[in-house]
């Protein structure tokens, strides 16, 4: 495994980066659904917001969608560490996972908030 801190990477590639990035993304929405409707979701409302030229209610809704999926992929990181380091029951992980779901749950109230308020001074102008 490359790493810049262990001086074991050769310099750095941002089309490397990206393609890293790219893949966990890919991988989360595959294999977490928490991750893919939030994905799903997110990307119908922005794509009405956007026809509508909305571009505040766009700009929120990206932030929102942005806030929710670090926290999920995050959580999900953490909860795989954690399964990595303990195979069995153990209190200390068992908290350190309540932890990172406990900020997960957080950003999806704030996504849920931002996308019924959205929808719901969208959809008025769409049964039009």
């Amino acid at each position: 495994m490359r790493n810049k801190f262990l001086g074991t990477e050769d310099g750095y590639h941002p089309i490397r980066k990206i393609r890293i990035a790219l893949s966990g993304m890919k991988y989360a929405i595959l294999l977490d659904f928490s991750v893919a409707y939030k994905v799903v979701i997110s990307l119908i409302v922005l794509a009405i917001a956007f026809a509508f030229r909305a571009w505040v209610d766009f700009l929120v809704i990206l932030l929102a969608t942005a806030l929710v999926l670090v926290a999920e992929l995050l959580n999900s990181a953490i909860e795989a560490v954690c399964d990595l380091h303990a195979t069995g029951y153990d209190e200390k992980i068992k908290i350190i996972k309540d932890i990172a779901a406990a900020a997960a749950a957080i950003s999806i109230v704030v996504w849920l908030t931002v996308i019924i308020v959205e929808l719901s001074e969208i959809l008025p102008v769409l049964s039009r």
